[in-house]
């Protein structure tokens, strides 16, 4: 498997001082993986009160852009965040995450969801009342909601997953 042909980088990462010491000093992992959980309920919360929106079971009485204004800064700007501890922990086991089918369905799903966000975020630069706008684009924006949350639930199940399998 192609995944096996990172063992050698994995087992010279593993051995460096970086990973030696998150693997060691007992407090960083368990710290590194609070502050990853806590940024990935931040973009749980915002994509399901945007996705609520778009769907429009919650907030009907604004315009989708306004609730996009709220809530895409507590997607976009974790992110960054989830990048640093998220190589954090790689950098502490490489081989359970670089070598992990799931971890690179978790990455893909990542780019997915990304993706679709953008796909709602894009329009409303040029037209802040694009999906409010008449019913063809309110179609379209449940179907990105549609897509878009069980993008993000996926991303949490397989983080989770992640651990139960063997590269």
């Amino acid at each position: 498997m192609a995944l096996a042909s990172l063992a050698p980088f994995c087992d010279w990462l593993a051995n460096t001082p970086v990973s030696q010491t998150i693997q060691t000093v007992s407090w960083i992992i368990p710290a590194v993986q609070t502050v990853h959980i806590l940024a990935v309920a931040a973009v749980l919360t915002s994509a399901l009160m945007i996705d609520l929106r778009l769907l429009g079971a919650r907030s009907t009485d604004q315009p989708v852009a306004s609730i996009t204004n709220r809530f895409l800064p507590f997607i976009w700007w974790p992110l960054p965040l989830l990048l640093t501890t998220g190589a954090l922990l790689i950098i502490a086991e490489p081989a359970r995450s670089l070598q992990n089918p799931v971890f690179l369905l978790k990455m893909a799903l990542l780019l997915a969801a990304a993706a679709v966000t953008l796909a709602c975020q894009l329009p409303l630069r040029k037209d802040p009342f694009f999906w409010d706008a008449n019913e063809g684009r309110k179609r379209a924006a449940r179907l990105i909601a549609l897509a878009s949350l069980p993008l993000w639930i996926a991303i949490v199940f397989a983080g989770r997953w992640i651990a139960y399998v063997q590269g």
